[in-house]
């Protein structure tokens, strides 16, 4: 028999969310209805996932960090902790007539985090916006646009610095479009601005 969640009795998840096989819910993390959560995730002490937000198998949400709807975070990614993802283009508390705003006066748009990716402690992620597969967000940035696949963005707002690999190693040059991990060999090939993976038969 498969074992079910583990989920501490002081994390609030709705009977509405569906959470996988294995999956950890810390303390007073919160999962509100709708969202879909994998199997074999974590969801750190205090953490928020948004109503309908999908998260994949394998991933792991670092203490305090923020997933508002509707975003989608694919397999085996990790947000660290504190981190924020945004919903909102023109955040206002009221209308431009000065009512309070309710859900019906605004569009959510999502926060999209490919396999693998990482985004480090306490960055911000605005809407729209999606980090590629296998890419690294350091700590303390504000990303405000796409990320590529393998890219490692830094900085406020958040800029292209290196390449990295699956391992989350730098990758090291080995000229001027051809790179390696340091730590399993792979090779890669940049071309205008995109990463492959080099493919051996």
């Amino acid at each position: 028999m498969t074992p079910g969640p583990r989920i501490q009795a002081s994390a609030d998840v709705s009977d509405e969310a569906t959470i996988g096989d294995r999956t950890l819910v810390w303390h007073l993390a919160q999962v509100r209805e709708h969202a879909v959560v994998g199997d074999d995730c974590i969801i750190g002490r205090g953490a928020y996932v948004g109503p309908g937000v999908r998260i994949g198998d394998r991933c792991k949400l670092q203490n305090h960090a923020l997933v508002y709807e509707p975003a989608v975070v694919e397999d085996g990614a990790f947000i660290g902790p504190a981190v924020v993802f945004t919903n909102d283009l023109m955040p206002r508390a009221v209308t431009a007539d000065g009512r309070l705003k309710t859900g019906d006066d605004w569009e959510a748009v999502a926060v999209v985090v490919r396999e693998g990716a990482s985004v480090g402690a306490r960055a911000v992620v605005v809407a729209p916006v999606t980090i590629g597969r296998w890419a690294m967000v350091g700590a303390g940035s504000v990303v405000t646009r796409d990320v590529p696949d393998y890219a490692l963005v830094v900085g406020v707002p958040a800029r292209r610095v290196g390449w990295v690999g699956p391992a989350g190693a730098a990758l090291e040059r080995l000229d001027e479009h051809r790179f390696r991990c340091p730590r399993t060999g792979a090779g890669f090939v940049e071309s205008d601005g995109v990463l492959l993976e080099e493919l051996h038969q």
